[in-house]
Parts: structure tokens; C-alpha cells; sequence
């Protein structure tokens, strides 16, 4: 069988270089085109697991640090991750010698997307989202190839496959620091599962009306008809009921509201994970869905999923059976330990809407004390966004703010404009809630662990980073003996 790296005819894999191979899209893609058949080298400021041990294990070459000498003649670069100032060396040198070089949101669209492509967008649940539908076509026998933002349990974040159909998420940040475009206009979308819309990415898009008219421009990009809908959209979400309203968009529904053609209902959530059922519209048609997954969320994000399914002919009772199956994904309201001190939780959970709906669902299951570790993405920072955080960590016991990390500040930024820092934060978090900044990495593990008395109470981390090992020093002193 012919490898994509060699569909020009050649006998020699083709050659592509990724500058920043270590971050989760960039490894995953790395790793997906190696399978592939294509030689792949990479560099990166620093290797941390699991991605340096995925690279490892693929037989990948890469160096550490930024050397030009080390980085050959290759076919095609990719700058992505660290790698994507215009002043790396290893991009100047690529530039230098007329090396085509591509952003990560390029190489997906270019090497991994399929003609039948699902693309998952939105605010929020679009990675577990596009993880668990891709589990389904896999399941289906569709073969597909896909790509996550996210890595699933016992699963890799990204595959090139030889199927027609591909499921990628689609991430409305800018496609690189020279490409304010939003990556998922270079994914092709066929079809598109639009999970939910809330104003987010502050620092890129500075009102929502720009937040918006991303996703206006990306639903006008899909062919679609009164018969053959294409898109899948949450009706729980008055921006992209309103979006589709406005543009009389021909669509397929999901969500708990009475309108919707896929309604979810009857939902149970324990430690276990998720049971419901979901009622199709016209004939009433009811489905019982079961998950290990945790967080009530999760129903909306599963729901969507199995309606994509059955608009694209999966038969329901397969689909049913890989809902069953998947175990979720890491850093998604992941079970770190669990013991008679307490659990450990790890959600990605980078901005206060994320951060309400994990302490919520953690809420419902947990009765003892929450202990809520929480970093802000870069949005999240902007002081525009001061608002957002009102009552959003109200089902904690208690917050605690680290030292977050340290961002490019433009020295000409007046001070009303600079992102906020931990002790800012924490003061706009304790107007509701209980809260404490701890600069000192050992004192927040000490504090956080220390709160933890028994099998009710949960250390959860809401954020994006990797918290600079705090999370494995508290699940040491919470879960090992």
C-alpha cells in the first residue's frame, strides 16, 4: 500500500520538519504522518511527557532547542506550538533556503483532512466532541482520520486513515502568529457539529460581535440543503440558535430543549459516570444512552455526537455501543486518584465558564469540600473579561490561585491593559468566593492536600497548563501512601 508521503511516485518517504513537535497538536501530528510513511524530525524549547514519549516510541528524531544545523534539507516545516515566532532560527533558516512552511492548521487541512470532513467547533465541547465521534466512524468501519486537541483515554489525539471521512477540531484561535485566521477555515468543512457559542478569546477577537462573525463566516462556508442538513447545531445555545436564525440555515438540532430533534432527558450522574435517554423527533423515537464519562455536560456533547452519527448513516445501535465504550478523554474531568483522603481531579478548564460547569458536575457527585486550582488561559487574563467571573466558582469550598505563568507583556501596553496577574485575580475571585493566591508551588501543593480529610472531599485543577507538576505532587500526598 502506498504511503501518503509517497503518492508522487517516489520510492523515498518525503521529509517534514516540525518546529514546536512537542505540543499535544503538534506531537499528535507528528506521530499521525511517521504512521503515515513520511520522515518526520522536530525541535522544541524543552520534552516533556506524554508527548516526548509518544515521539520516542513513533522512532521520531528530535533536538532540543532551536539549531538551524540540525534541521537538513526537508521536503516541508511546520511551525507550530513554541515555534511559531517569525524570529525562531529554525524558521529563519527554512525561510532562508525556500522551504515551504506551513502552520499547524495548514498541515491538518493539507494532510489529514478528508473529502467528507466533520469539523467540531465551538466554545466549549468540541474536543471531546470530535474525540468521541471520530471513536464512532471507528467503530462504524468508516476508517476515518482525525485529529483532537486533547488526547483520549487509551487512544491517540491524532490518525491519517485511508477512509473518505475526517473529524477534526476546529479551533477558532488564530492559526499562527503571522496568520490571524481561525484555524478551522483551513479544515474544509463539510459538515459541521457546532456544540455551543460564548464569547471567548478576548486578546483576539475584542468584542463578541467579532467572536461571532468567526463562526457566521465558517457556517456560510457549508453546503447544505432543507435536504441533506449538514450541520448539527446545539439548540441549548442562543448565540448559535440566533446565528442560524439570522441566516436561515438549514439544520439538524440536539440538546435538552423541548424543540430540539435530538433531545436529551432523564439524566443520572454518579461516580460511575452518565446514563440518559435521548428522544428523536418526528416519531419520538427514544434512545438510552450509557457513559463512563463524568460531568452532566457530557450528555450535550454525547448527543450531539450521536446525532451527527445518524445524519451521516451510522445505524443508532452501533453508535450506542461506542458511546458505551469510550472512556473519555485526559484532563477532562479526568480521575487522577481517588482514596480515603480524597480525589484528584484534572479538568481542562481554562476560563470561568469551563471552570463553573466542572466544579458543578464535580459538585453533584462529591459532597465533601472542593478545593479548586484554577489558571486562566490567556483570554481569561484580559481585564475585559472581569465579568465573566462573577458566581463562577461558587460550588467550591475554596480556590487557589498559583503563580500563573509569565506572558509577553508589549512594554508600551498602558497598565489598564495588561493581562491580570494571581493576586489580581484572587482579588476579583474574593468578592463571592474563598480564596488564595499562593506564589510558592510547595505551599499550594501543602494547602491543597492538607484540606483533603476524607472520600467526599476533591482537589480539582481547572486550567490549561500542566501546573508545573503540582498535579502529581498532590495526587502523591492525597492517593499514595
Amino acid at each position: 500500500m502506498q504511503s501518503e508521503a509517497q503518492k508522487d511516485g517516489s520510492s523515498k518517504p518525503k521529509h517534514l520538519h516540525i518546529v514546536g513537535i512537542c505540543g499535544v497538536g503538534t506531537g499528535a501530528l507528528a506521530v499521525a504522518l511517521k504512521r503515515a510513511g513520511w520522515k518526520v524530525t522536530g525541535s522544541d524549547k524543552g520534552f516533556y511527557p506524554p508527548v516526548s514519549t509518544a515521539l520516542t516510541e513513533a522512532g521520531i528524531p528530535y533536538h532540543a532547542g532551536w539549531h538551524p544545523e540540525k534541521v537538513g534539507t526537508p521536503d516541508i516545516a511546520v511551525a507550530g506550538g513554541a515555534g511559531t515566532s517569525l524570529q525562531n532560527p529554525e524558521v529563519i533558516y527554512v525561510k532562508e533556503k525556500g522551504i515551504p512552511l506551513l502552520s499547524f492548521a495548514e498541515a491538518i487541512g493539507q494532510f489529514l483532512v478528508k473529502p467528507h470532513s466533520i469539523v467540531c467547533v465551538g466554545t466549549w465541547g468540541k474536543t471531546t466532541s470530535s474525540a468521541l465521534l471520530a471513536f464512532i466512524l471507528e467503530r462504524a468501519g468508516m476508517t476515518p482520520s482525525f485529529f483532537t486537541g486533547g488526547v483520549a483515554i487509551g487512544r491517540d489525539a491524532g490518525r491519517i486513515d485511508q477512509g473518505d471521512w475526517s473529524v477534526v477540531e476546529g479551533d477558532e484561535y488564530q492559526a499562527a502568529i503571522w496568520d490571524k485566521k481561525a484555524k478551522f477555515f483551513y479544515y474544509k468543512p463539510t459538515h459541521l457539529l457546532l456544540t455551543a457559542i460564548s464569547w471567548d478569546h478576548a486578546d483576539l477577537y475584542p468584542t463578541e460581535a467579532e467572536y461571532l462573525a468567526a463562526f457566521e463566516k465558517l457556517i456560510s462556508q457549508v453546503e447544505t440543503s432543507a435536504r441533506e442538513k449538514r450541520i448539527v447545531a446545539c439548540a441549548d445555545s442562543l448565540l448559535v440558535r440566533t446565528l442560524l436564525a439570522s441566516k436561515h440555515v438549514p439544520h439538524v438540532s440536539y440538546g435538552k430543549d423541548s424543540s430540539a430533534d435530538y433531545r436529551y432527558e432523564n439524566v443520572s450522574h454518579t461516580r460511575a459516570g452518565l446514563s440518559f435517554d435521548i428522544v428523536h423527533a418526528p416519531n419520538a423515537k427514544k434512545y438510552t444512552i450509557t457513559s463512563p464519562m463524568l460531568g452532566v455536560y457530557n450528555a450535550e456533547n454525547i448527543t450531539g455526537c450521536f446525532a451527527m452519527a445518524c445524519e451521516i448513516g451510522i445505524a443508532p445501535d452501533a453508535a450506542i455501543a461506542a458511546i458505551r465504550e469510550f472512556a473519555g478523554l485526559k484532563r477532562r474531568l479526568e480521575k487522577r486518584c481517588e482514596g480515603a483522603k480524597g480525589t484528584v481531579i484534572d479538568a481542562h478548564a481554562p476560563t470561568p465558564e469551563k471552570a463553573r460547569a466542572g466544579l458543578e458536575s464535580v459538585r453533584e457527585v462529591y459532597k465533601g469540600k472542593i478545593v479548586a486550582v484554577f489558571e486562566p488561559n490567556i483570554g481569561g487574563r484580559q481585564r475585559a473579561s472581569q465579568a465573566m467571573y462573577a458566581g463562577a466558582f461558587a460550588a467550591a469550598n475554596l480556590v487557589l490561585i498559583p503563580r500563573l505563568t509569565k506572558l509577553k507583556i508589549d512594554p508600551t501596553l498602558a497598565a489598564a491593559d495588561q493581562p491580570l496577574e494571581g493576586d489580581e485575580l484572587a482579588a476579583i475571585l474574593a468578592k463571592d468566593t474563598k480564596v488564595q493566591y499562593i506564589e510558592d508551588d510547595d505551599a499550594l501543593v501543602r494547602t491543597a492536600a492538607q484540606e483533603m480529610t476524607g472520600p467526599e472531599d476533591v482537589v480539582i485543577f481547572l486550567g490549561s497548563h500542566g501546573f508545573r507538576g503540582m498535579i502529581e505532587a498532590v495526587v502523591e500526598k492525597v492517593c499514595e501512601k
